[in-house]
Parts: structure tokens; sequence; C-alpha cells
């Protein structure tokens, strides 16, 4: 080879090379996160502001789950919503919305003693929200327990006056009441 073939191919891996250094000098030896220096620069463009990292991107691990189960439940395939709900619980135990899920399948599936569990979970995660008193009233409708059925429909009641879901629970219960069949 010649001087100026190797000149050549010289500079070509310094140009190369120079592409994969970083333009920052750190001393400390903690690793790198995702989360850049403002300043430094991307194949994305200029900078990093603006971009998502994985520090703001909203999504949890029991998301996928959660929508697979709501999408079993509202094809009225119970069990397989219950199975769903409970991955997500166990995918996020703090998921409050995984507990209501988990405890309305079990309600449809008529495994009460399973619904009071979760129902009792999710209350110290959602706290008293009309979605949780509508659902803990359906319960009790389920079951046949007209009177606490309607004490927490008017629980939800007053928390979401203008919730239809509730709205509807309530005109539900009152028909109930009116055409009773033995």
């Amino acid at each position: 080879m010649t001087t100026k073939s190797l000149t050549a191919s010289a500079a070509v891996l310094m140009i190369f090379l120079a592409g994969c250094q970083s333009t920052t000098t750190t001393t400390d030896t903690a690793a790198r996160t995702n989360s850049p220096v403002a300043a430094e620069f991307t194949s994305f463009g200029n900078a990093f502001e603006g971009m998502k990292t994985v520090a703001n991107v909203e999504f949890y691990a029991s998301d996928q789950a959660i929508a697979e189960a709501k999408n079993q439940f509202r094809q009225e395939n119970f069990g397989n919503a219950g199975a769903m709900f409970y991955k997500a619980t166990q995918l996020a135990s703090n998921d409050g919305e995984a507990w209501l899920g988990l405890a309305a399948s079990c309600d449809r599936i008529h495994r009460f003693d399973l619904a009071d569990k979760a129902y009792a979970k999710a209350h110290s995660l959602v706290g008293s929200t009309a979605a949780y008193y509508n659902n803990v009233g359906y319960s009790y409708l389920l079951r046949g327990n007209l009177k606490s059925a309607r004490n927490s429909f008017l629980k939800a009641y007053e928390l979401a006056p203008n919730d239809p879901t509730v709205t509807n629970n309530l005109e539900l219960l009152a028909s109930s009441i009116r055409d009773i069949q033995r």
C-alpha cells in the first residue's frame, strides 16, 4: 500500500470513530441513563429537547393486560376477563382499575367471595369513587341484595350525578323492585 492510500484510510477511520465518541466529558463513574443533557446532539436532530424518554412515558406493565381484559369483558367472556384482570393485578398490584375489573368479572361468574376480596383491595387503592360504589352496587344487585345495592348506587350518584352508567343502574334497580318475578 502506498502512503497516500494509508493516509486516506486513516482519515476515513478517524472520521468514522469520531462519530462513536461522546462529546461530553464526565468525571463521575455513574452509569448513563436515557435522560441526556440538554446540549447533547442526536441523530434525530439538534438536541433531545421535546423527545420522550422512559422517565416520562405513561405506560405501565399492566396496561396491555387491562386492555385485553376489557375487550374480553365487553365480549361477555367473563372468565377470560377475570384471568386477564388477575394477571394485571399481578403485574401491578397497586392498579385500582385492575382490581375493580377483577371484582366485576368475579361478580359476573357469581364468585362473590372473590369479588368481595377484590373490592376491598380496590377500595384501598381508588378510595370512595363513583366507579367503586357503582360496581359494588351492581354486585349487590346481582346477589339480590336490593337495599345494599340502592345504598351503593345512591353514594355513586352523589359523587357523579351526571354519570349515565350510575343513572342507568338506578333505573335498573327501580325496575327490579317493580317487576319481581318468582
